[in-house]
């Protein structure tokens, strides 16, 4: 067995609730906003923060939820959010996030799954909230913000003064629900504890370099691990503010950005794109902006490029998984240590192998392989699918992530793209997202995404589905990729698209793209 481990010195990681972990300092910065309200410029301090996770774990144990029990919460981007899943994690209840995004339909798969008894949502949500609720257990609606007609208000169920019960957290207690996909099949609850968080919160805080009180805009959506890491852990540990976004529009990210004098951001790929291309971003002054954070999802290293000169900012992939509670890597926060052609250094306290997916042996040094970790941030499992877990985590704690990579002499990560989206041509593996980087180095080329589509005497070829901002023709592009690519790694069909569908993280939705190609015949 070839086992690595972080170059970065582990650290100490303490037995405690994730709530009393994140505010753990805030005595220090009370008054503090720890979060503005983008479109109304609302501010809400930490004091005022720490009184609302007060009330709501009042209001939850008034109501009779205790420990181990589930709540769930569909709403975008709003300051309160804070409240609602701290207030819960206090007291030992659980928070299942659901994409504010969804169906009716998903959003009662979801609830029923995780057997949740209580909904916070919105006012615009709440009609979908309502339908949604039919056949599961929630016994009460509870709308954050506008009062809404035979719901309960946020104002109303936090209006219980006094103390939150004392309960006794264990770290292997379940904090936060999220729901993933996985390596494959439809979305299960992820299981992360107490201990998952307050470890990987550990592990990254001092990644995010020197950013005394410092703003950014919170874009990525509270409801993924990703923006739940960043925005309701990390910077809430550290005293730093959170302008919200409810929805994103690229103007509105960048006014925000520009008038709070952000000087770190947190991205996914789509937005690391617009930044670096957009022409909307040279009406803004952005001159405060240092450190431009990518992740969710593998970036290419040219358009990072591309942002960093045109910004003067330093670009750095982070990498992870919601089963690792997020974060498995960084790069570094300067411009000497941020390699943004990888995905960065492990994270302290942290273990990496690279495993051949079919014998299931360790890779030599160097070769590629599936990434399997293990660490304090591995997940509990998936939530009543023992079978899943163990497909997914080994006897001995070892988490399968799905993903190809290999690990150059430097100790830097590179991920090339998911095991199950490579395209099998012939004998070889080719990644789709290699190809994707290579096409959005061609300046008629704005957004792009490849698949494998079924071939006769290869099985797969790459057909590329491109979105253009400039003059270029199918035969143009598949010469551009075959000019800068291994022979059998080549394009082989182009079709013109208005828009490339992706998750709400930034994720390429490769599977639709693959569904309307099979769709044709």
């Amino acid at each position: 067995m070839t086992t690595y481990r972080s170059a970065r010195p582990d650290v100490h990681i303490p037995s405690c609730s994730l709530t009393a972990f994140v505010f753990e300092h805030a005595d220090r910065w009370l008054d503090a906003p720890a979060f503005i309200e983008g479109p109304t410029g609302r501010a809400v301090s930490y004091r005022a923060v720490l009184d609302l996770i007060r009330r709501v774990s009042v209001g939850l144990a008034v109501r009779g939820l205790s420990k181990g029990q589930v709540i769930a919460v569909f709403a975008p981007n709003v300051p309160e959010y804070a409240g609602v899943l701290h207030g819960a994690a206090s007291i030992g209840v659980i928070t299942t996030t659901a994409n504010p995004m969804y169906s009716a339909a998903d959003l009662r798969r979801q609830l029923i799954d995780s057997d949740a008894r209580l909904l916070f949502t919105t006012a615009a949500l709440y009609p979908k909230a309502l339908e949604a609720i039919d056949g599961s257990r929630v016994e009460e609606i509870v709308v954050i913000g506008t009062r809404v007609d035979g719901a309960t208000s946020l104002a109303d169920f936090t209006a219980h003064d006094g103390a939150p019960p004392q309960v006794d957290i264990s770290p292997d207690d379940v904090a936060v629900l999220p729901y993933s996909s996985g390596t494959t099949g439809l979305p299960k609850g992820v299981m992360l504890t107490h201990g998952n968080f307050v470890g990987n919160l550990a592990q990254g805080a001092h990644l995010e370099g020197d950013f005394p009180s410092s703003h950014t805009v919170a874009v990525l959506p509270f409801f993924h691990a990703y923006g739940q890491y960043v925005y309701l852990g990390l910077r809430l540990r550290a005293g730093h503010c959170n302008v919200t976004m409810p929805q994103f529009d690229l103007e509105t990210f960048v006014r925000l950005a520009s008038e709070h004098r952000v000087r770190q951001l947190y991205v996914v790929p789509p937005i690391l794109l617009a930044l670096a291309r957009h022409p909307v971003v040279a009406q803004y002054d952005l001159s405060a902006l240092e450190l431009v954070t990518v992740g969710a999802a593998p970036v290419s290293a040219a358009v990072a490029g591309e942002l960093a000169d045109r910004l003067g900012v330093t670009v750095r992939q982070a990498f992870g998984a919601t089963e690792l509670s997020p974060a498995v890597s960084a790069g570094g926060h300067t411009k000497a240590t941020a390699r943004a052609d990888t995905a960065g250094l492990l994270v302290p306290n942290t273990e990496l192998r690279f495993v051949d997916p079919q014998t299931l042996q360790d890779v030599p040094p160097g070769e590629q392989g599936e990434l399997w970790v293990r660490g304090p941030q591995v997940m509990k499992g998936y939530l009543n699918r023992p079978d899943a877990t163990a497909e997914c985590i080994t006897a001995d704690g070892w988490l399968r992530m799905g993903d190809i990579g290999f690990m150059d002499a430097d100790g830097f990560i590179h991920v090339l793209d998911r095991l199950k989206e490579f395209i099998k041509y012939k004998a070889f593996q080719v990644a789709p997202a290699e190809l994707e980087s290579v096409l959005l180095t061609h300046p008629a080329v704005a957004d792009v995404a490849v698949i494998p589509k079924a071939d006769d005497e290869a099985g797969e070829v790459p057909k590329a589905f491109v979105v253009l901002r400039g003059e270029a023709d199918a035969a143009a592009l598949m010469a551009y990729v075959a000019e800068r690519v291994t022979p059998y790694k080549k394009v082989r069909h182009v079709e013109f698209v208005d828009a490339i569908p992706k998750s709400p993280s930034g994720k390429i939705l490769r599977r639709e793209l693959v569904a309307l190609e099979r769709s044709r015949g």
